[in-house]
Parts: structure tokens; C-alpha cells; sequence
């Protein structure tokens, strides 16, 4: 990785405490995707999902890691797919590296603390999202026509206002791999009747569970991201959950209907980029390193709100 914005010892001392894996290359082990920010390694009857600090924002990808980031969103998943076992079945499996096969033991050191052992499943078609205030895409949706994948909402909602319920705003990919909102109507014809409303109903449910919990912790989740996938003819939670890659969190104490908010996720790299004037396709911008030590910051922040434990590499 080449830089740009970082110092070659900044980068060399994040690398040496684990601290930063842009990518990995397990050559023992089967790679069979490579995602924005995932690597997923077939190992017979499990998957291992490495989590790298890679980050993508307007779906590119930028050159320079987040520090902690991936041991953040492996970590968090933990904590959320052990608090809703009880809702939902997941694909999670472990991410205690001793319990791994043994060929991928031997890499503890780089999958400690980012990696997960999950059950393997055919993801759907469809991505779930579940919006309970007006933010994103939703928004600009609803400026143009006052709907939101095809869901009428009152007219004369600002910004960031809560919506008067939630709302399940499904998304495919196109081929160039951004996201499309769709209707539940054209979710339905894409997984079939049963599947999308056993997908809808799921997602609501932990979008209010998660709502209601991050809440007392201090946090706002504005909208959230959920990924199904069937495995042995289940419907089963696959990917991550309520992350600060998935979700878009607000520090409750900053949150106001059409003003801004203090966020703890992704979009204060959003907000940095658009100031750039950046068209938004490859290569990216460089980030400064204000910009990664700050966005690493919110993510461990988000962490610790909602777990209530410092968030260590131990």
C-alpha cells in the first residue's frame, strides 16, 4: 500500500501491533471472496470471515486502513449476534481462534480478534434495510417524491426526523455493485412472498430491539442494514449486525430533526469527502490522517457505548 496522507512510520508501528490488516493472504487457506472490506476463507464445513480495516465510502474503496476497524466490526457482531440468539438464528460460530481448525489456528496472531467461524449459507438476493428516521438516501428519496421504496410518509419531514414507524426499505446491487432501493413489491417477486415477509418482519424486530438498547446506552440508530441467507432450507442472520458499517449512529445528547448530528459510523468520512467536490469514482482521494485517527475514534467510541467496555486488543 502506497502512502498517501500517512507517514511510512505511522504505517510500519499501526502494522506491527495488529493494529491495521488492509488485506490478507492466507496462502494455506481457500479464498473464496474478497469483499470492500471482508476477506471469506472456505474451510470445508465452515466459512472464516476475516475482517480487514479497509474502508469504502460512495462503494470505492480507499487506500488507507482504519486502524482497529475490522477488530471493531467482528467484535460488535459478537456482542449482537450472542444478545439476539434468541430471535433469530445466525451463521455466527465462534471467534475464539483456539476452537478454529487447525489450519487456520496457526494464523492467530493476524485473525485474533477480527475473524469469525461461521455456518456456511446461499445469501438472498436482497438486503434488508430497516429506516427509522429520515437520513441517507431515504431522504432524498422523499424530497423528490415524498416516498421511500414506494412507502408514503407525511408530507413536510425534515431531515434526520423520526419517522412515525419504522419502514423495511429493501436494496438490491446493480452490476456496478451500489445500492438500489426497491420496493417490497419487487422484493417479493426477487426471494418469493414468504421469504421477504419473514425478512421484513425479522428486520423490524431487531431494528427495535437494537433501537431500544442503543438508546439507553446514548446512541440514536437512524437505519440499519441486515444480510439473510438460507442455509439447510432455514432463513438464517448472516454478515454483521449493527455495526458502525451497517448502521448509522447518532450520540443521542447531539440529535435534532434537520440539524447536525455527531455520527459514529461511516458518514463522517462521507461528510469529509464531500467536501472534496470527488466525483465518486475510482481512485479514491487520499485520507488524511486527521480524517483515520478520528474515524478510528468514532468507531471504537461506538464500541464502548453500546458494550459499555473499553475496547482493547488483549
Amino acid at each position: 500500500m502506497t502512502d498517501r496522507g500517512l507517514t511510512d512510520d505511522w504505517i510500519k508501528v499501526a502494522r506491527a501491533n495488529m493494529k491495521t490488516v488492509y488485506r490478507t493472504e492466507l496462502k494455506d487457506l481457500r479464498l473464496v471472496a474478497r469483499g470492500k472490506v471482508r476477506d471469506i476463507y472456505d474451510l470445508g464445513e465452515y466459512l472464516l470471515i476475516v475482517a480487514t480495516d479497509r474502508i469504502s465510502a460512495f462503494d470505492v474503496v480507499f487506500a488507507e486502513p482504519i486502524p482497529y476497524k475490522g477488530a471493531v466490526l467482528t467484535q460488535l457482531s459478537r456482542f449482537w449476534f450472542m444478545k439476539i440468539h434468541d430471535m433469530v438464528r445466525t451463521h455466527f460460530v465462534t471467534c475464539d481462534v483456539e476452537k478454529y481448525p487447525s489450519e487456520a489456528k496457526r494464523h492467530k496472531a493476524l485473525l485474533a480478534h477480527r475473524s469469525m467461524l461461521v455456518h456456511k449459507a446461499e445469501p438472498l438476493k436482497v438486503e434488508c434495510v430497516v429506516r427509522g428516521y429520515l437520513d441517507g438516501s431515504a431522504w432524498k428519496d422523499y424530497q423528490q417524491t415524498g416516498s421511500v421504496c414506494g412507502i408514503e410518509l407525511p408530507p413536510g419531514l425534515e431531515q434526520k426526523q423520526k419517522l412515525p414507524e419504522p419502514i423495511f426499505t429493501p436494496a438490491t446491487k446493480a452490476s456496478s455493485g451500489h445500492d438500489i432501493n426497491i420496493s417490497f413489491e419487487r422484493a417479493k417477486r426477487l426471494v418469493g412472498d414468504k421469504v421477504a415477509r419473514f425478512v421484513r418482519s425479522k428486520s423490524l424486530m431487531l431494528y427495535s430491539h437494537g433501537h431500544e438498547f442503543v438508546l439507553s446506552r446514548g446512541l440514536v440508530l437512524s437505519d440499519t442494514k441486515f444480510e439473510f441467507g438460507i442455509r439447510e432450507d432455514e432463513l438464517i442472520l448472516i454478515d454483521e449486525c449493527l455495526t458502525p458499517d451497517s448502521s448509522r449512529f447518532w450520540i443521542r445528547d447531539s440529535y435534532r430533526p434537520g440539524a447536525d448530528s455527531i455520527s459514529l459510523d461511516k458518514q463522517y468520512v462521507r461528510d469529509y469527502l464531500e467536501q472534496l467536490g470527488w466525483d465518486k469514482n475510482p481512485p479514491p482521494p487520499p485520507l488524511p490522517r486527521k480524517v483515520i485517527e478520528n474515524t478510528s475514534e468514532r468507531y471504537r467510541q461506538a464500541y464502548k457505548m453500546i458494550t459499555e467496555r473499553e475496547f482493547k486488543l488483549e
